[in-house]
């Protein structure tokens, strides 16, 4: 079977653009018109024997194409991140309705993160050894089903660590299956763009889920925060709204892995790597700083006597520009250096928490530092993504986001804890403070690599 070049040696040379790359390195198939942007993409004739396999650059998915499952993946993701970020402040509220404070709040935040740590990177090596990534994402989908429901049943504060240790979990399995599928899935042109619509996605979920925790909590406060186990059923009921959707990516073909395959690079030779360090640092705080911000708005909130409902649209006002700054992201990197976005976005950010730290600030002033920090927060999540996945080879870059998730989940244990314990006697705005700390030393960090 003769493959052949769809331009002709004849034609002129063009000129290195991306997009005439792409046109340059198409094929077609003589006998039945086959056509695909990679010259080593194999097919199967209608009627005729399959092709020499060769090594394929992007899984072929049954039926529809890799799009297809990619807005799957999408739509899994917005559902079980609305789940779990309604789950989150409802850790928070229940801990205080079973009598915890501020240090209380801050151990349920760092069991949060715990288990996971063991899970991170052997998940993102047998992911990237079998290629199967969409039943690890089912995986991660069910736990988010069965964590809220431990926590409308939890009657004492170990119960609540308990059920915060297995949403934890579930977020972190989800993840490594969800970005690993759309690393082997999406075109390495489109890396940039397909990584931005994912947490575009998880921005969407971090967004409605406050929304629904504040309509299902209404404007209660004090002992009428015990009245959680509804609004945990609710969550668990989103939840369960994904799986069909994580379904519907098991009925297709798993990542062809390459004829050559190759071992991902080990830790060390990873974290040796130029770039590798400064952007799993960035990364941690600044999940750290959301982690923080959606653990004790709740508590700030309770203090200046501001209603649930209110704090769910605060939340929701931060994650909606977030997906802003991600959907504009593209543009944006076109228009400066990617180490001009991620400075900007950790010290921008660092003084939006300081504003909302302030005692001095009112509602208006708290929703406005939160629109700005929740733009800059959301421009720097993709950003650190590409940093390290071009900071190692092709072959390890599933390795390198599991480093990655192992990085921010050991961020999420102990950045809440340190918080918990600045919490405890600077009240709850101390934390912020702590965060805003973090967010800095991470801007020094981006301004000494460039």
């Amino acid at each position: 079977m003769e493959l052949i070049r769809q331009e002709s040696d004849a034609t002129p040379r063009p000129q290195r653009t991306r997009q005439n790359h792409r046109l340059a390195s198409s094929i077609r198939c003589r006998e039945c018109g086959f056509h695909s942007r990679f010259r080593s993409e194999s097919h199967i004739h209608r009627t005729r024997r399959p092709h020499r396999r060769l090594r394929a650059t992007a899984p072929r998915i049954r039926g529809t194409g890799w799009q297809a499952g990619i807005a799957a993946l999408l739509v899994c993701t917005v559902l079980s991140q609305t789940a779990l970020n309604l789950a989150r402040p409802l850790l928070s509220y229940r801990t205080i309705a079973l009598g915890g404070g501020g240090l209380a709040v801050g151990m349920v935040t760092a069991a949060y993160a715990v288990l996971s740590l063991v899970v991170a990177l052997p998940l993102g090596r047998l992911a990237d050894r079998t290629g199967r990534t969409a039943p690890v994402l089912v995986l991660g989908t069910a736990l988010l089903v069965l964590g809220p429901v431990a926590l409308a049943l939890s009657p004492a504060l170990p119960w609540v660590a308990a059920a915060a240790a297995c949403l934890g979990f579930g977020h972190i399995v989800f993840m490594v299956g969800a970005q690993g599928y759309i690393a082997s899935a999406a075109p390495e042109s489109d890396l940039d763009r397909y990584f931005g619509l994912f947490t575009a996605a998880v921005s969407a979920g971090q967004m409605f889920g406050p929304l629904l925790a504040g309509m299902v909590l209404g404007t209660g406060s004090g002992a009428a925060l015990g009245q959680t186990a509804v609004a945990a059923l609710v969550a668990s009921a989103v939840a369960a709204g994904a799986i069909p959707a994580g379904l519907l990516l098991l009925r297709h073909r798993k990542t062809r892995r390459t004829t050559e395959p190759r071992d991902a690079p080990g830790i060390p030779a990873m974290l040796r790597s130029r770039g590798m360090v400064p952007g799993l640092f960035i990364s941690l705080a600044l999940l750290g700083a959301v982690d923080l911000l959606t653990a004790y708005l709740p508590l700030i909130a309770e203090d200046r006597d501001i209603s649930p409902a209110v704090v769910g649209v605060l939340l929701a006002l931060r994650s909606a520009a977030s997906i802003l700054s991600r959907l504009g992201l593209g543009r944006m990197a076109r228009r400066w250096p990617r180490h001009t976005l991620i400075l900007t976005s950790a010290a921008g950010s660092a003084v939006a928490l300081a504003v909302v730290a302030l005692p001095v600030s009112n509602l208006p002033i708290m929703a406005a530092a939160l629109v700005a920090g929740g733009f800059l927060l959301g421009m720097g999540q993709p950003l650190t993504m590409t940093v390290v996945v071009q900071a190692v080879p092709r072959h390890g870059r599933n390795a390198a986001l599991a480093l990655r998730l192992w990085a921010n989940r050991l961020g999420q244990v102990t950045v809440p804890a340190a918080a918990g314990l600045v919490a405890g006697p600077l009240g709850a705005a101390g934390a912020l403070w702590l965060a805003t700390a973090v967010l800095l030393a991470a801007a020094a960090t981006a301004g000494r690599n460039p």
